[in-house]
């Protein structure tokens, strides 16, 4: 359940790319193949307007979690690998949110999932990515201030995240949170959390969907808010 919590609430209120997803869906048609779709943050934006969505994800709870929230919706799950997935049908439009591709592990991990991508895609279908081309170093200590924690409630646990750093790591960023809990006898956990984005570019995104039998369709930007750094949007058609 804490794996759901928190990605609940680090990713959950992020609405800032919805109005695109929901055009491009409303142009494309269903099903819409949504890459990392977690506990269901687009997912369930797209289901609850009416369209066809089919989520796939690696973390079995994060999924449990979705199908849950989603009885009566036409959305079903796929628990599999971004990097190695096959579907039982073609889709015609394929979105990959939130700096998803940026997980995958560098040039090979992205060029694993282009394959995949291009294989579930019909004829003249879309895969739609959002990458963050750079993020600005911080670290709030050295600075002596930062952004305000993320906090939730979830049976008389408070969960409270906290963003510390953007650090540059080799070809990529390292994002870090202090995430802490505290019960209700006032018990108190702490620990660090880390995530790596890798470094790529759009144009570089480009030439890897080219190598994959894609070709370049345009750009879409979701642009930033007080909270979130702003989207570069690749797309690139089957």
């Amino acid at each position: 359940m804490s794996t759901v919590i928190w990605h609940d609430l680090e990713c959950g209120s992020y609405s800032a790319d919805l109005e695109l997803w929901q055009s491009l869906a409303a142009e494309y048609g269903s099903p819409v193949l949504d890459v990392g779709a977690g506990t269901g943050r687009v997912s369930l934006h797209l289901a609850a307007a009416g369209h066809e969505v089919i989520a796939l994800d690696s973390d079995p709870a994060l999924l449990s979690a979705l199908s849950a929230r989603a009885a009566g919706l036409a959305l079903r799950t796929v628990l599999a690998d971004a990097r190695d997935f096959a579907l039982e049908v073609l889709v015609p439009l394929c979105i990959v949110p939130m700096q998803t591709i940026q997980l995958l592990g560098g040039t090979d991990g992205r060029l694993a999932f282009l394959r995949c991508a291009r294989a579930a895609l019909r004829p003249g279908g879309m895969l739609v990515i959002a990458i963050a081309e750079d993020l600005e170093e911080f670290d709030a200590q050295a600075a002596g201030y930062g952004p305000l924690p993320d906090i939730c409630e979830h049976d008389g646990v408070v969960y409270s995240s906290l963003p510390t750093a953007v650090r540059i790591d080799g070809e990529g960023f390292l994002l870090e949170r202090r995430r802490e809990t505290v019960d209700a006898a006032g018990t108190r956990t702490a620990q660090e959390d880390r995530i790596r984005l890798d470094r790529v570019a759009s144009r570089q995104l480009e030439r890897e969907g080219h190598q994959a039998g894609l070709r370049t369709a345009g750009h879409r930007v979701v642009p930033e808010t007080r909270d979130y750094v702003g989207s570069e949007v690749v797309m690139l058609r089957a």
